[in-house]
């Protein structure tokens, strides 16, 4: 339903602006765990939403690698220097018009977390284990009385509701990692 919203070419559409996040993954006694932010309740735009640290893609930036950890030391305090890099997905073009390129890697120690508190009301954690069981993944559709449907993800962890393009994100890194599992290139 939303491969068609991954990897688009959006070369000469001037309404898509360029974004990255950071999909970081922390070694922990119980497994891998992944960390999100939940957004100030004062911001203009989504407030309050689960989101990974992330944002526009700025000149300065060499590219949505550099974009997705410059970000990511901006909201949550972590340097760059503390992450090693495994890869990135492809883009999701969400509904607010941007491409959101995926960049993921894993936390080292020596790492602290300082919440930008004009972006950032919390930081969490989340299994990895949990993220990528496909019976969390939850479809909902809205039906606006003028318009076609809308369709959005959703994935509940405690008192946390992770939807929209963050859930979208997740449950690709899920199709990823579920298809590599079926062809041997890793184990479950």
């Amino acid at each position: 339903m939303f491969t068609s919203l991954f990897d688009l070419d959006t070369s000469g559409h001037a309404d898509i602006r360029e974004a990255a996040v950071f999909i970081p993954l922390i070694e922990q006694s119980d497994g891998l765990h992944v960390l999100f932010t939940r957004r100030a309740s004062h911001l203009y735009n989504h407030a309050g939403q689960i989101c990974f640290p992330g944002g526009r893609i700025e000149p300065s930036d060499a590219d949505p690698v550099q974009a997705a950890l410059r970000e990511t030391w901006e909201e949550v305090g972590v340097e760059p220097r503390f992450v090693e890099l495994l890869g990135t997905q492809p883009s999701f073009l969400t509904s607010t018009r941007y491409t959101m390129k995926p960049v993921i890697g894993v936390l080292q120690p020596g790492y602290t977390l300082v919440p930008d508190r004009s972006e950032v009301e919390e930081i969490f954690e989340v299994p990895l284990a949990t993220l990528l069981n496909p019976a969390l993944h939850h479809l909902h559709e809205i039906r606006p009385t003028e318009g076609l449907p809308r369709y959005f993800f959703s994935i509940s962890w405690g008192d946390y509701f992770i939807w929209g393009a963050t859930a979208a994100l997740i449950r690709n890194v899920y199709h990823y990692l579920a298809a590599a599992e079926a062809s041997g290139l890793i184990d479950a």
